[in-house]
């Protein structure tokens, strides 16, 4: 395991808070964290292999570090039994905010990977994570339970359980607590437009344990990410009677036939209300990623919920791990949030 308190992070605490609380946050982070397999098929080299052939012309993000940001590097967010699993979390530290005493609150985006609900990491956001912070947003790249560990919907209390750390941690980070938004890409982007539509429905939110801090978001950012699991459409792909089990049978316990009523709950579309958050989805140019998109902005239109789609033309699934394709889709959520959110960077 990972030092848990680098020299990174004692030198913020030393400059934000004071001796007792970083006393604690020592102490909490001595505790032994067991070791989970992951499945990390799913990189930015593995899929940098398979789409240079067609995209000769692209490249991985870098994700070096600026001197505008600070990475404050696997922060544990929630326990599970004999575990933590934990977040990086990027903040801005230079640029608009350099030499004032008093740092004002920022708007802040939990960042959710992709790959299939079994594999990935959250150091696939690395690189976007940075992009974001060096606009003004604090953002956290959060590892959650994947399908080899945990089903559905143990991925959705876990990032609502970010959420909530975010919050609590509002003051200390200088985030501001009531512009908080949840992006993610491919199934990440699924898990977050869930999380976005799901607000305050305890039943996915198991985690909060009579908590008084929301792990409510103001935002959604879903890239490429299924809208609706049931539709004929969506069907065709995700559950595949040829083949012994799909990805989206093996995190939701089953095909469709034996858990229907389980691929219509885990669907964003079928929980939009008066309640949803504004939405912002950027899709590729391979339509099968992101099915169901224009029936869920239907029905928020007709709710007068802001929505807004923004397609980055000939692009791959995964756009958003390579340069060219990263820079446009951080300005998308950049001016998205700017708006929503009625501020400036």
């Amino acid at each position: 395991m990972k030092a848990c308190i680098s020299s990174s992070i004692a030198k913020f605490l030393v400059a934000s808070m004071t001796s007792m609380v970083a006393a604690l946050l020592l102490t909490a982070c001595a505790v032994k964290t067991k070791a989970v397999p992951v499945e990390t098929a799913y990189t930015a080299e593995s899929t940098y292999q398979k789409l240079r052939g067609n995209y000769p012309f692209i490249q991985i993000a870098s994700q070096t570090l600026p001197a505008s940001v600070r990475l404050l590097p696997d922060l544990p967010y929630i326990r599970h039994e004999d575990r933590d699993l934990q977040l990086d979390l990027y903040l801005p530290v230079q640029g608009k905010w350099a030499g004032l005493k008093v740092i004002p609150v920022r708007p802040a985006i939990v960042l959710v990977h992709g790959g299939g609900w079994r594999s990935g990491s959250r150091d696939n956001l690395g690189a976007m994570a940075i992009r974001l912070a060096e606009r003004g947003y604090v953002c956290a790249a959060i590892s959650y339970r994947l399908s080899t560990e945990a089903r559905y919907p143990a991925a959705i209390h876990d990032v609502k359980a970010a959420v909530r750390w975010m919050r609590s941690h509002a003051s200390l980070y200088h985030i501001n607590p009531h512009q908080i938004a949840v992006a993610g890409g491919s199934a990440g982007g699924q898990i977050a437009a869930l999380i976005g539509v799901t607000n305050g429905m305890g039943r996915f939110d198991m985690d909060a344990g009579g908590s008084t801090v929301s792990s409510a978001v103001q935002a959604v950012i879903n890239i490429d990410g299924l809208s609706d699991f049931t539709s004929e459409e969506v069907r065709r792909y995700e559950d595949d009677p040829s083949k012994k089990t799909t990805a989206a049978g093996a995190w939701l316990g089953g095909s469709y036939a034996e858990k229907t009523a389980v691929w219509k709950e885990a669907s964003p579309l079928t929980h939009v209300s008066k309640d949803t958050p504004p939405f912002l989805f950027i899709s590729s140019a391979q339509k099968r990623f992101s099915l169901g998109r224009e029936e869920m902005m239907g029905k928020m239109k007709a709710l007068g919920i802001a929505t807004k789609h923004v397609q980055l033309p000939d692009t791959p699934h995964s756009f958003w791990l390579f340069d060219p394709w990263l820079e446009p889709t951080v300005d998308a959520v950049s001016e998205f949030l700017e708006e929503i959110f009625a501020v400036k960077h």
